[in-house]
């Protein structure tokens, strides 16, 4: 048996849910964790784990979809971007369709003529500038930890490279603050517990997400995406409700050290350096995204094509934000599984992948 199907195997997955429901029969009450990972949304509806979950443990799904947590106005500049002459975007699959606050996205714009290309790296995007070098080439950097030390890789070597004319519009998002906002916000206290996202602790570590222990109370473990990972992971964070101990722990300690990635966190921070950004659903949060450090200004989009992150409105009848906030499910949405589908979405947490309201439809039904 390999290690990946180890993680699926029925008496594992039976013995840890059955220890789970000890947990929480001793602990006496009712729990709400929130999961901060687009992997774990899915993980848990795929994998069925969601349906077997005893009683009384909640699932919430919260900002951790990349796309989803793009705010409008960052989503309306990629349009105008591509609308620009001489200009090519090249973007994930999963932005072409996320609509803008007048309803039309990327996927709209290249059906007017702009010149739009789906890639699945920031090298492609670097390669597709060195194509086409009388073209403009942006690429919208959407994302958290993970992604951002990628994102600065390629940089560096469109840089080296002599590439000048290669972009981003700059939207990488910091998990640890959003979930400082969460819990600072109107329903905060809704939340018991977290799931904290492997992926992004694979760059970050623990210390990061030390303060949801500290400050609020509140148990937080990192656990991988395996049935088996995250039933060890709830295990743990049940039992500290249940002693009132609250701590960050990792049970994902085949990926997560507790120091993170000091390479992958050094270059990301030769390039990027901290700053205000845009949520959905959450609004403007201090000091939770990323800003190109002034050397690396000349590779920002929005300088270069002179744009700006307007004020606009919101997707109407779309409660993308309400969900990502944790405020309810998908299928509380008065639009979801009727006027939002997968075939024709409406808001970004049923176009991505990742988003909860697409897993919510595809493995649990509209």
């Amino acid at each position: 048996m390999d290690i990946s199907s180890s993680f699926h195997d029925p008496a594992l997955c039976r013995a840890l849910l059955a220890r789970l429901s000890r947990e929480l029969e001793a602990l006496g009450r009712p729990v709400r964790f929130m999961e901060v990972c687009g992997t774990h949304t899915v993980s848990l509806f795929q994998s069925g784990l969601r349906s077997l979950l005893p009683e009384h443990l909640e699932h919430l799904s919260g900002p951790g979809c990349p796309v989803c947590v793009t705010h409008d106005a960052e989503v309306a500049a990629f349009i105008r971007a591509a609308e620009k002459p001489g200009v090519i975007v090249a973007t994930f699959g999963d932005l072409l369709r996320v609509p803008g606050p007048d309803g039309r996205s990327l996927k709209n714009a290249m059906a007017e003529g702009a010149r739009v290309q789906v890639v699945y790296s920031p090298l492609d995007a670097v390669k597709l500038a060195a194509e086409h070098p009388s073209d403009t080439v942006v690429f919208p950097s959407v994302g958290f930890e993970t992604t951002a030390p990628v994102m600065a890789g390629a940089l560096m070597a469109a840089r080296g490279a002599g590439l000048s004319n290669f972009c981003i519009v700059p939207c990488n998002k910091l998990v640890p603050p959003a979930m400082r906002a969460l819990l600072d916000g109107e329903g905060g206290n809704r939340i018991d517990a977290f799931l904290l996202p492997g992926h992004v602790a694979v760059v970050l570590g623990l210390a990061p997400f030390s303060f949801l222990a500290r400050e609020y109370g509140k148990p937080a473990v990192v656990g991988g995406f395996e049935p088996a990972d995250i039933l060890s992971a709830l295990c743990l964070m049940v039992g500290m409700l249940r002693e009132g101990k609250p701590e960050v722990g990792n049970t994902y300690t085949r990926a997560v050290k507790p120091e993170g990635s000091p390479h992958a966190r050094h270059i990301m921070e030769a390039v990027f350096s901290v700053a205000d950004a845009r949520w959905r659903g959450l609004g403007l949060i201090p000091q939770s995204g990323l800003a190109l450090r002034g050397e690396w200004q000349d590779f920002d989009a929005l300088e270069r094509l002179g744009l700006e992150l307007e004020d606009t409105g919101h997707i109407p009848g779309c409660r993308c934000g309400d969900i990502l906030r944790g405020a309810f499910s998908p299928d509380k949405c008065p639009l979801f599984g009727s006027v939002c589908t997968p075939q024709n979405p409406t808001g970004p947490c049923m176009v991505s992948t990742e988003g909860s309201c697409a897993a919510w439809y595809r493995y649990k039904g509209a």
